[in-house]
């Protein structure tokens, strides 16, 4: 097996998102367009998506770690609209997406032109949760993004599945539809909630960090294939386990959560960049299999395919907006009142991404007596360029419609403040518990070192207070930018000479690793306090 065009997939991907960072273009959407160039540059190999691959290899993994950065207490509080999002959307998209393309594709069978509607349904977790994190969304529609994209995939498989059984002959029937879906939905939460209790239990007591990040990288594809071995959802039985260790994240021992924050952040950056890169890389592949639809035909198909996809997601997503809130007076109670903004901005933030690729290419190439599958290779070009149009089109064009439209903008101001009370909040706890302790013979102290830990604990409190305070007038920072920068400045004075004591032999390699770990970890402290701002 030759593994360099792997390499430099993966090394190719991980450049481009790097650059994208030093751009005002979403990293998504640079690496599509990049894939795009790439795919005809002589001598690039044929990387043609294999959905045996995608499926049970990417997607947990990007699922895992989208919904250990969600908040469980908001999806719980968005529920209502994330579940007409993630459910009746995608169904209502199904439906009527593909019942348009069989009006308009002659030729196309009904069965077809609902797989079709299928495949393209469902908008992309990746996506989603990319471009809001790099325009800075309201909480509110983030956390409903964020909600729908995690949940979506598994209906949009469901109703891939029963369309796909009746195109090629197998039989299906909407109430065998709904049963379907109930199994697979109910029996892949269930899996998860089987599954969680115990993998927290166990990440709990395994106290070794290398072997809690091991456990780390295998929950989500022990999740996944546990509910696919039980024709359940993989992707439900993998949110809900995901949702659950990240809401009790803060009961695992410190050394793991801290190494299973820059794997995870590592394994997502790379994941994500190689799969954004493979949507644009598709392009041959699809564009040779077109066959009598090649040429301006199939383009203006796409073009319809496109403006249907976007069409109906606002016909869907503004009643399902307004009308509970008309309907139900414990809705109105229950939610904030929303602006005609918030679902113009989530009626466009429908990117759809590489799971509708990925299922698409699994399409089988003959139905019932081994006839050709009927219009795949259209199916397979549509819903490229359905994904490609969707990626360019509202993935660049979403900045400057926020900006119209004048959402509000993430407080920050508040948010520091809140910060700074809460962390006023703990550390009068954590004083109350250091003078009981300190009043116990067996843990007598040293009044200097008793006077360090108040010192440290006096210093967590005042650090969010001082970045409320005057900044300098001659460097812009606050008071605690400035005691960061220094303390960093310090650090990197101490580990020159940590390496220069090692050159001249008066420590070993030993011993400077001990002493440089010491200050890794002290510098990692106050970078993570910056990033906090």
């Amino acid at each position: 097996m030759d593994v360099l065009p792997l390499l430099l997939l993966v090394a190719g991907s991980a450049a481009v998102a790097g650059a994208a960072r030093r751009t005002p273009v979403a990293a998504p959407l640079l690496l599509v367009a990049v894939g795009l160039g790439a795919a005809y540059i002589p001598g690039v190999p044929d990387y043609t998506l294999d959905p045996a691959i995608v499926l049970p290899l990417l997607l947990p993994p990007l699922l895992h770690t989208a919904a250990l950065d969600s908040s469980y207490l908001d999806l719980r509080a968005n529920i209502r609209p994330v579940a007409l999002l993630s459910v009746g959307y995608v169904l209502f998209a199904t439906v009527i997406v593909g019942y348009l393309a069989y009006l308009v594709i002659p030729g196309l069978p009904l069965t077809s032109a609902l797989v079709l509607g299928a495949v393209v349904a469902p908008p992309d977790a990746v996506a989603a949760t990319a471009i809001a994190r790099r325009l800075g969304l309201p909480p509110r529609i983030t956390s409903i993004l964020q909600g729908e994209s995690l949940v979506n995939d598994a209906t949009a498989i469901t109703a891939f599945k029963v369309a796909l059984a009746a195109a090629v002959g197998e039989g299906a029937s909407w109430l065998g539809g709904v049963g379907e879906f109930a199994v697979a939905s109910i029996g892949g939460v269930g899996v998860g909630l089987l599954l969680m209790v115990p993998l927290h239990w166990l990440r709990t007591r395994v106290k070794e960090a290398l072997l809690q990040n091991t456990l780390s990288l295998l929950i989500p594809f022990v999740a996944y294939a546990a509910a696919e071995h039980v024709h359940a959802s993989g992707v439900l039985a993998v949110v809900t386990v995901a949702l659950y260790l990240g809401h009790r994240s803060w009961q695992v021992d410190f050394a793991t959560r801290l190494q299973e924050a820059a794997v995870w952040k590592m394994v997502s950056f790379v994941l994500e960049s190689t799969v954004f890169a493979l949507i644009g890389l598709q392009l041959p592949f699809v564009l040779r299999g077109l066959g009598p639809y090649a040429g301006g035909e199939a383009l203006w198909y796409a073009i319809v395919l496109f403006v249907v996809v976007v069409v109906t997601r606002f016909v869907w997503v503004f009643p399902a907006t307004y009308l509970p809130r008309r309907m139900s007076r414990r809705v109105r109670e229950r939610e904030p009142d929303v602006s005609w903004t918030s679902p113009v901005i989530v009626g466009w933030a429908g990117m759809r991404g590489v799971v509708s690729l990925a299922i698409a290419f699994s399409i089988p190439l003959t139905v019932e007596h081994d006839e050709p599958f009927p219009g795949r290779n259209l199916v397979l070009f549509l819903t490229f360029t359905t994904v490609i149009a969707t990626l360019v089109v509202q993935g660049l064009t979403l900045p400057p419609l926020i900006r119209l439209l004048k959402l509000p903008k993430r407080d920050v101001y508040a948010e520091t403040l809140a910060e700074a009370q809460a962390q006023s909040e703990a550390s009068q706890a954590a004083e109350e518990r250091l003078t009981a302790l300190l009043a116990d013979d067996r843990n007598a102290l040293p009044e200097p070192l008793a006077d360090r830990l108040r010192a440290v604990l006096e210093r967590r409190r005042n650090a969010v207070w001082e970045r409320l305070g005057a900044v300098n007038a001659e460097t812009g920072e606050s008071a605690d930018d400035t005691y960061r920068r220094l303390a960093r400045e310090m650090i990197v004075a101490e580990r020159a000479v940590f390496v220069e004591l090692r050159d001249s032999r008066r420590i070993d390699d030993e011993m400077l690793r001990t002493l440089l770990h010491r200050l890794d970890l002290e510098e990692a402290t106050a970078y993570r306090e910056a990033d906090a701002d």
